[in-house]
């Protein structure tokens, strides 16, 4: 293994964490306190989500092209000549990167988290605090909805992306702005989405995040959790992510591309 490669995969797992630390520090600070700071401005913790991605992609895209999510390195395996031999090794990278994001949030939180139980009279077993780390399905939505939203969140996720980086498009956003306008991109699906099971659109967020929950406490609530559920954000992302590529493919395949191109 090149140290290259070896510089791709720590690059992979400094973005989720980077993702993961702010982001689900803003979930923290949205679930654990009364009254929330966030309390009337969830676009305040859609924003923070999106920040950190925007982050994320300036500190690490040199080295590794950013993908911080299995949906997106799938896609890009799929439609954009990705060497389908670094997927598994990027997802098993962004999942680390996830876990470690996690745990630098639960050293921070623990004893807000632990407050925050006692004084709701909940258990980490009964899932108590469990929406700092990892998603759920919201009001009147079932596991196999949920499933169904994520390929659709995921798929506008990934169309956006390859939208905003295909370099045929002459609208596409220039001067090193493309990774401002994906924070954009996700901050404005959980905006107007994010209620439905927290927008999860990448199964590394949410997976690792809960793996981690797993061995801390939280136990069932995380794997299996109720209703099975612990599987939907991690397949509905990646049937999305395909089914967004194969938009953006064919989108652009007709309409940026030079007709010499085509």
């Amino acid at each position: 293994m090149s140290r290259q490669y070896i510089g791709e995969l720590i690059s992979e797992a400094i973005a989720v964490f980077i993702i993961i630390a702010f982001g689900d520090s803003v979930a923290a600070m949205y679930t654990l306190y009364s009254p929330s700071p966030y309390q009337g401005a969830y676009w305040g913790v859609c924003i923070a989500w999106g920040l950190a991605v925007t982050i994320a992609i300036y500190a690490t895209g040199s080295v590794s092209g950013t993908h911080a999510n299995p949906a997106v390195t799938l896609a890009l395996a799929m439609y954009r000549k990705f060497a389908w031999a670094k997927v598994i090794p990027y997802c098993i990278a962004q999942v680390v990167g996830a876990v470690l994001g996690a745990s630098l949030v639960y050293m921070l939180y623990s004893p807000v988290i632990n407050h925050f139980n006692e004084v709701s009279h909940l258990t980490r077993a009964a899932g108590g605090a469990a929406g700092v780390f990892f998603t759920h399905p919201g009001l009147a939505i079932t596991p196999m909805h949920a499933f169904g939203d994520q390929i659709v969140l995921t798929a506008f996720l990934i169309f956006g992306i390859f939208a905003i980086t295909e370099s045929y498009n002459e609208m596409a956003p220039g001067a090193n702005s493309g990774a401002l306008m994906i924070g954009l991109l996700v901050a404005l699906i959980g905006a107007s989405m994010g209620y439905l099971e927290a927008w999860a659109i990448n199964p590394a967020r949410d997976f690792g995040p809960r793996l981690f929950c797993f061995v801390t406490g939280w136990g069932s609530s995380a794997f299996p959790s109720p209703g099975n559920y612990w599987w939907v954000p991690i397949a509905g992302p990646l049937l999305g992510g395909v089914v967004g590529g194969a938009a953006t493919s064919t989108w652009c395949g007709r309409t940026f591309l030079p007709t010499s191109a085509r």
